[in-house]
């Protein structure tokens, strides 16, 4: 089953008295690209974040957004810095008896200072938040894949069905490729009576120069590998993941054989399909450019 390269997926748990969210969005990038959003104090889990995406992303831009909540916690202390406190009261006095303003510094006031409370958090047990991170981050994970085989079980779906179109057309142009080289001939003989006139038409030079124009507009050769790069892009639809690069490569193979024969056929009718054929390939390329 393929992957889209675009998802989406999230996934709640709690580590402790802590609350986290986590949130996961990606959209297309020829490489593999993850950007963590994680609160400073916990940093240091970016890498293993990564790390786990990593393992069943090949490719895309993945942005994480991990929220923590520790309102719930009761292990944080407050304590006031009393050294610093002290210094401010000491200048508040000497701005009272120097300069005679007036002291009606209050609590709420004090509480207001720069850097007047410590706030002491509890030591982080940074082996257990990062075994409690991977498990919830691992939920998410579930969901973000989930989103993405769907879609990318559409996309498979609708590139099938250009690949279908693509062979009814080419099977078309086949049929009318003898065709082609017998007006060419008749064409052919048409311009040579009229320049000879009342001469005898040499048959054989005809059948000769009919000959050399069916060499020229030979297109089984590209029809065999249009049809083989149509096998290869089924095959890799139903390999399973990681196949966009590839996929990409067969879209560009056919669209140069596809140009191959609007370049060798001068057939108007052939030239109409090519047409047609192109816009199937550039249907495909599109769609090539979400999978994974």
């Amino acid at each position: 089953m393929i992957n889209s390269m675009t998802g989406y997926g999230s996934a709640k748990g709690n580590i402790d008295k802590l609350e986290m969210t986590i949130e996961l969005k990606s959209v297309n990038n020829r490489f593999f690209d993850c950007s963590v959003r994680i609160p400073r104090l916990y940093a240091f889990a970016e890498d293993a974040v990564k790390t786990q995406i990593q393992s069943c992303v090949n490719r895309g831009k993945v942005d994480v957004f991990i929220n923590i909540d520790t309102s719930k916690s009761t292990d944080v202390l407050i304590k006031l810095n009393e050294p610093l406190l002290e210094a401010y009261l000491s200048a508040f006095t000497v701005m009272h008896e120097k300069y005679g303003v007036v002291n009606d510094i209050g609590a709420v006031a004090l509480s207001r200072l720069p850097d007047i409370f410590i706030i002491e958090k509890p030591e982080i047990d940074a082996e257990k938040f990062l075994q409690g991170l991977g498990e919830i981050l691992r939920s998410a994970l579930n969901s973000y894949n989930a989103m993405r085989a769907a879609e990318g079980q559409k996309l498979s779906e609708f590139i099938d069905s250009r690949l279908c179109e693509i062979e009814r057309i080419l099977a078309a142009i086949e049929e009318r490729s003898p065709q082609s080289v017998e007006d060419y001939r008749k064409k052919l003989e048409t311009k040579m009576a009229e320049v000879l006139a009342n001469t005898t038409i040499d048959e054989a030079r005809i059948l000769t120069e009919a000959a050399i124009f069916a060499d020229k507009v030979a297109i089984s050769e590209e029809l065999v590998r249009l049809s083989s790069h149509i096998a290869q892009a089924r095959a890799l639809l139903r390999s399973g993941r990681g196949v966009g690069r590839k996929l990409d490569f067969i879209v560009q193979e056919l669209n140069r054989e596809a140009n191959t024969i609007g370049s060798k056929c001068s057939d108007l009718s052939i030239t109409h399909m090519v047409v047609d054929l192109k816009a199937e390939i550039e249907k495909i390329r599109e769609q090539a450019q979400n999978i994974e």
